[in-house]
């Protein structure tokens, strides 16, 4: 190797508009003032690291003074009309006034003098005042060129008498085809994944990516092969994301327990490998949209994979993962034992259930609640037909008992008369009162055993065997309007009524009692309670169980009143909610719910 050797940096720096990458907004601008003789006499060129903000004032400083070509642009500043200054180590204000003395010096050849002021920002503030006079009103021969990556920290006063151009970062795929030019100059071999890794790292600044190239040339020699970069730069290849991606897949905890090991064995930082994973999850949420491939700035090869990839993971799935990521990104900075939080981070993506099972527990929640009714019907809640009784003698009595409301009942000759006593045996009963409740376990079973198990020990708890010397609707009826000619007002009712629905607690189950609390009452006439509910699947509810829930208002009212049931306008409170707030709103009611979410923690949560 030639003693002479220069980094790439220095050996390809530009020294024409036409050579600058991915900044033609900049320089076609100055191109065009340079031609209309319109050029200003101050610019600030502003922007990230290894754009080419100082490349592009010495390109300009060559050209307007018509310098030669052979001329270096490190040796720029030896020449007498062009001087470089560093405001990062020269930023007082003598140093300033040194500069204000040699403005006032004409080019010894040439038209213009130009002064370059890198990191211009790190100048003091009195500084900057020192030079305000001459910035505003230099000699006709004097141009400045002010160079700066946080143009925030520069005065106002200073930003109102320049030109400014903002720089913006350069695209991989823009590096990509800068480094495979050079490479072919340097008779270099190096294939197109090891290029993307190099353009990636360099995080938009060709001249990183310069640097890096010059690293894996020391590395790898003329022949750069993507593991050996990979190694050189200590990055975390694609290939070991896909490969965890698939321990992620499969929920194999002790693949990614090794994988995470041979990564901290091999050196890899904790905060980077997190940064690379949060990409690959962004890659494959893009994936999902083929159309939108584009925005993922890899190999082509690559975008097939990710397309494939993306195919096992739904965005919902990559959402969650990406919020549990970052979250961990903001504990790992304090945490003592920061292995261990990154263990249990990717184990948590591991274990981590899909969205589809849990859309899963969430319908079968809310076919829970559409089929409530069913649980709670009258012939499992305490109001089943007496023993000998026909479906037909139940229908009866209720058409008896709502067609007369003064409690005298007609007469039927082909009507069968009621019986008080049953006429099978207590055990066959209770048989068939047991199966009645495993056919209901059967409806409650949705996926989720703990939840259909504790729930149907509820329904069982509530649901009690009706005694049989229990009298019917039309008989308490009879014997109340005999016995008790007191009439019952709405007044009276609406006393009771708070009473009476907290009595229903225990005896009915936990549903009803949630919707006879949310019930109005609205009057009383004519031996009718007219009540009020706020959905047509309440009012169904309510009045399947009418005959129970009468009985249990007679232990107040001391008469029994026929419900009539409506649904009443929604109010503002009765709003849509989102799938969220439900969710929340039924976790607050319901203890069980409440548990479940305890025990899959914040991923059920999100």
């Amino acid at each position: 190797m030639s003693e002479t050797y220069r980094a790439l940096t220095r050996k390809y720096r530009p020294t024409s508009f036409e050579d600058i990458v991915s900044q033609e907004h900049v320089s076609n601008t100055i191109k065009n003032a340079i031609k209309q003789g319109r050029l200003s006499h101050a610019y600030m060129f502003c922007g990230p690291r290894g754009v080419g903000k100082t490349t592009m004032a010495r390109v300009l400083a060559r050209t307007i003074n018509e310098i030669d070509i052979s001329v270096d642009g490190e040796s720029l500043n030896q020449t007498l009309n062009i001087v470089e200054m560093d405001a990062a180590s020269n930023n007082k204000v003598d140093d300033v006034h040194h500069l204000r003395e040699s403005v006032r010096i004409p080019p010894q050849n040439g038209r213009y003098k130009v002064f370059i002021v890198d990191e211009v920002h790190m100048l003091s503030k009195a500084a900057f005042n020192a030079l305000l006079k001459t910035l505003e009103e230099p000699p006709e021969h004097a141009i400045f060129i002010f160079a700066t990556t946080e143009p925030h920290k520069v005065l106002p006063t200073i930003l109102s008498r320049v030109q400014r151009f903002d720089f913006k970062r350069i695209s991989v795929d823009e590096i990509v085809q800068r480094l495979r030019k050079i490479s072919l100059d340097e008779d270099i071999s190096i294939d197109e994944e090891s290029l993307h890794v190099i353009a990636k790292k360099a995080d938009g600044a060709l001249r990183d990516a310069l640097g890096l190239m010059d690293q894996a040339i020391a590395f790898c020699g003329d022949t750069i092969t993507h593991n050996e970069l990979l190694q050189a730069l200590n990055v975390v290849g694609t290939d070991r994301l896909f490969e965890f991606m698939a321990c992620v897949k499969e929920h194999d905890a002790d693949k990614g327990l090794d994988l995470i090991n041979t990564l901290l064995q091999e050196g890899y930082d904790i905060q980077e490998y997190l940064i690379g994973l949060t990409e690959h999850l962004r890659n494959l949420y893009i994936a999902h949209e083929s159309s939108k491939l584009y925005l993922v700035e890899e190999s082509e090869e690559t975008k097939k994979r990710y397309l494939q990839t993306a195919k096992d993971f739904s965005r919902d799935d990559l959402m969650r993962m990406l919020h549990i990521i970052s979250e961990a990104q903001i504990k790992l900075k304090d945490a003592s034992q920061p292995r261990i939080q990154f263990e249990i981070t990717l184990l948590k993506l591991i274990h981590m259930e899909r969205s589809e099972q849990l859309s899963e527990l969430l319908a079968g929640l809310q076919e829970l609640k559409k089929n409530s009714g069913n649980f709670v019907s009258t012939s499992q809640n305490g109001s089943a037909p007496k023993n000998g009784a026909t479906e037909t003698d139940s229908t009866s009595q209720e058409s008896e008992h709502s067609g007369n409301s003064n409690g005298v009942q007609k007469e039927d000759e082909d009507e069968p008369e009621l019986s008080m006593e049953g006429s099978e045996e207590p055990e066959e009963e209770e048989a068939s009162y047991d199966q009645d409740i495993e056919e209901e376990e059967d409806d409650f079973d949705m996926g989720a055993p703990a939840l259909a198990t504790s729930l149907s020990k509820k329904i069982k708890a509530s649901q009690k065997p009706v005694q049989k010397n229990e009298p019917t609707i039309s008989e308490s009826a009879s014997e109340q309007e005999e016995t008790s000619p007191v009439k019952i007002t709405t007044e009276f009712v609406q006393e009771k009524w708070d009473e009476y629905v907290n009595s229903l607690k225990g005896d009915f189950p936990m549903l009803l009692h949630l919707q006879m609390e949310r019930v109005k009452v609205l009057k009383v006439k004519g031996g009718e309670l007219y009540l009020e509910c706020e959905s047509s699947f309440a009012q169904k509810m309510l009045n399947e169980q009418s005959t129970d829930l009468q009985i249990k208002l007679k232990e107040f009212t001391g008469s029994v009143l026929r419900f009539n049931i409506s649904v009443g306008e929604p109010d503002e409170r009765n709003k849509p909610m989102s799938v969220y707030e439900r969710f929340k709103q039924i976790q607050q009611k319901d203890p069980i719910i409440r548990d479940i979410v305890e025990i899959f923690g914040a991923e059920l949560e999100y």
